[in-house]
């Protein structure tokens, strides 16, 4: 071929060039997207799930500015353009001044893109996405990128919100979802829309609904995004189901990691079966001597102790009783309420030991 009809080489962006806004797409109340293009016509080149650090004017900070990171939304596959989903919360700043001032034509300073929330070298052939509010992010990136590869997809989507209406991305989802197999959508929300009847999963999302979302959760690599308690609700979830935990991967929008040294350590409890336990049921007089993995109520049975219980499982509260010293770690499934935990309360059948226990019983 002639040197003079070949195409030239794509050129890649550089977070030296500006960004400039293309679009702006509302998708629920204080959340939008945002897309953008190279002005050069550079291509962007990223892994999914990866972020973008965006610096925004704020006159009234230190320096003028604020540096913000957002999940990219958009996938590489289409590297024309660069889109990131973000949403405003009471006290925000930056994503603040994006909604109300971003406009197609404005350029703005972008750093990255960056970060190790990513499947793109992961070898695994099954996925469960688990994520809630504006965590979805890298999720739709991922999954978009794996459809436009056209991959064979098994994928368990499963996304948390407020109400219906405040499920991003959920009409893009569905329509992927009715053209193939392979991509299962599970939203939980904690109460329907008025007047808009919800037939799907209501609540807070836990381990029942874990296992009848995903029953081969354990053949499935977890990827997670979404507030810290939230992720730290799916750890203690999997980690009570037997999951094995190097098949996990989170990324917290609050703060995502840039480099390997910056991985947090997930210091969880974990009750380990090596570690012993004393539960003293003060009323009774009787003092059981136990494993950590051993749950309060099987501890009562083993002493001769009948504590009423139902499902077993932490859902239907039957099994409530007074903690009036030591720790325990409970993973519930809905049974008990916030304001009983404050009080002392736990639920004998989903509650382990840790160290010397007791209970008004």
């Amino acid at each position: 071929m002639n040197d003079l009809n070949r195409m030239p080489e794509p050129v890649t962006w550089q977070d030296s060039e500006l960004l400039e806004c293309v679009s702006v797409i509302p998708e629920m109340p204080n959340t939008a997207s945002f897309t953008f293009r190279a002005p050069s016509g550079a291509l962007f080149s990223y892994a999914p799930g990866q972020f973008l650090t965006l610096e925004i004017p704020a006159p009234d900070q230190p320096g003028g500015v604020v540096h913000r990171t957002y999940t990219i939304s958009s996938s590489p596959s289409r590297p024309r353009s660069i889109t990131i989903t973000a949403k405003a919360q009471l006290d925000s700043i930056g994503t603040r001044w994006l909604l109300d001032n971003l406009r197609p034509g404005t350029r703005i300073k972008a750093i990255g893109p960056a970060g190790l929330f990513t499947n793109a070298a992961s070898s695994a052939r099954k996925y469960l996405f688990i994520s809630a509010g504006s965590g979805i992010t890298p999720m739709m990136s991922m999954t978009t990128c794996m459809w436009d590869e056209g991959r064979a997809l098994d994928i368990v989507f499963i996304n948390c919100a407020k109400r219906p209406s405040e499920i991003i991305f959920r009409e893009r989802l569905e329509h992927m979802a009715s053209r193939t197999p392979g991509l299962d959508l599970k939203f939980v929300v904690e109460g329907p829309d008025t007047y808009s009847p919800w037939i799907g999963y209501q609540g807070q999302f836990n381990q029942l609904m874990l296992g009848l979302m995903a029953p081969d959760y354990l053949e499935r690599e977890v990827y997670c995004c979404g507030p810290e308690p939230f992720m730290t609700a799916v750890r203690e979830a999997l980690a009570g189901l037997g999951f094995d935990m190097s098949h996990y991967n989170q990324e917290s929008f609050g703060a995502p990691v840039i480099t390997e040294p910056d991985q947090p350590d997930l210091d969880d409890v974990v009750p380990d079966d090596d570690n012993k336990s004393e539960i003293v049921f003060a009323t009774s007089g009787v003092t059981a001597r136990v494993a950590e993995t051993d749950t309060v109520l099987a501890a009562a049975r083993s002493v001769g102790l009948n504590i009423a219980s139902g499902c077993t499982f932490g859902v239907c509260g039957t099994c409530k009783v007074k903690k009036t010293s030591g720790e325990v770690h409970m993973v519930h499934n809905g049974g008990i309420s916030e304001d009983d935990i404050d009080a002392g309360f736990i639920l004998a059948c989903c509650s382990n030991p840790l160290g010397r226990v007791e209970i008004d019983i």
